[in-house]
């Protein structure tokens, strides 16, 4: 049997039944786990449009952890950014806002100017934060995806697949405070200004439709009418992407089946939730002999409701010998999840953070103490 992250059961079957006739292609996806529920052309490479803006905003919201940039930063914007056409929240040279101000205008209104703007704050240019965008899809292998721009406006070699997106949409909802930005279904810009700017979501699902709170809307008379909508409901976040739709109402009812299909028939088990204490593991000759180790997503099973969970049990298997230097990321066990004796699933287990080496006083220190101990 295939292991699957947080799948329960051999079956992994695509629904026989088109729920979205009218798309080019589509993708349901459960967040947590990643498991595909639903697909329909998911690899075919399409013009995305402004769900490009996903991966810019995965960038702004990782180079805000990183603490290369805080909400209230101000951003300066360029004539190159002030020129955009299409969806723009009207920027004009020299203008400055707040990074929390031009995520909103990203999130929202699904300002292309606003897309520049953040792209040359963060890499000076928007060429260079494009590569940084195409490095970091390799990175999440997002294997049939190439940017040329960072707001999807038309350009040749500008594809993805819905696949593709899922995965990324995923990757941002890892950073819970987007769904700030992109639930909220109206807010106002330049609030101090004589008239202020008022932004209405472009995702009308997010009012409309009970759970949902993201992502990102798209069109183009290239793309026609593309979504990546993501909803919740109790311990089920799932995201549903449809693209090549033929007009808005079409592309929201569709998307509507995908998440109600998805809360009826599925169910989330949970095992730990993001921040949960998962214990600790040694490190042979670190400067640090014990790492804690913290989860940093959620970890659950997707379940058919119906489905018994008894008998599911879970254990972290660490890596034997585990010997510094350690680095950020590396490999460092599993949790593997058990249906009575059979094993289920499992779910790779990453050090949050890199350990040095301990230099040589440090190391007889340690082993003088621990003679002393013995004695």
């Amino acid at each position: 049997m295939l292991l699957l992250p947080g799948i329960y059961a051999a079956e992994q079957t695509v629904q026989p039944i088109d729920m979205t006739p009218n798309a080019l292609s589509a993708v349901l996806m459960d967040a947590d786990t990643g498991t595909i529920i639903m697909n329909k052309n998911m690899d075919t490479k399409l013009p995305p449009a402004s769900i490009t803006k996903i991966m810019t905003m995965l960038l702004i919201m990782e180079a805000l952890d990183q603490g290369k940039i805080k909400m209230t930063e101000k951003v300066s914007t360029s004539e190159y950014a002030a020129s955009m056409g299409g969806s723009q929240i009207f920027l004009e040279p020299g203008e400055e806002m707040s990074v929390e101000e031009m995520l909103k205008g990203i999130a929202m209104a699904s300002g292309n100017d606003a897309s520049v703007a953040m792209a040359e704050k963060l890499a000076g240019s928007e060429e260079n934060f494009v590569q940084m965008m195409n490095e970091r899809a390799e990175q999440l292998g997002m294997k049939n995806t190439h940017f040329v721009n960072c707001n999807g406006l038309p350009a040749e070699n500008h594809y993805t697949t819905a696949q593709d997106i899922a995965i990324m949409s995923r990757e941002l909802l890892k950073h819970s405070i987007i769904t700030k930005f992109t639930g909220a279904y109206q807010d106002y810009l330049r609030k101090d200004a004589e008239t202020p700017f008022w932004l209405v979501n472009t995702n009308k699902l997010v009012r409309f439709y009970t759970g949902a709170d993201g992502l990102k809307t798209g069109y183009t008379s290239e793309a026609k009418f593309c979504l990546s909508a993501t909803a919740k409901r109790d311990n089920l976040r799932v995201i549903a992407v449809v693209m090549g739709e033929p007009n808005t109402k079409t592309r929201n009812a569709e998307v509507t089946k995908l998440f109600d299909y998805a809360f009826a028939q599925y169910t989330n088990y949970p095992l730990f939730k993001a921040g949960d204490s998962l214990g600790s593991f040694n490190v042979s000759k670190g400067a640090q002999t014990q790492v804690p180790l913290v989860a940093k997503q959620n970890y659950s099973l997707l379940l058919k409701k119906g489905e018994a969970s008894k008998g599911l049990r879970h254990e972290l298997q660490l890596e034997p010998g585990l010997k510094a230097p350690i680095t950020l990321g590396q490999p460092i066990g599993k949790i593997m999840v058990y249906k009575d004796d059979a094993l289920i699933s499992e779910f790779p287990l990453e050090s949050p953070v890199a350990v040095s080496k301990a230099g040589w006083w440090k190391l007889l220190k340690r082993t003088t103490s621990n003679l002393f101990l013995l004695k």
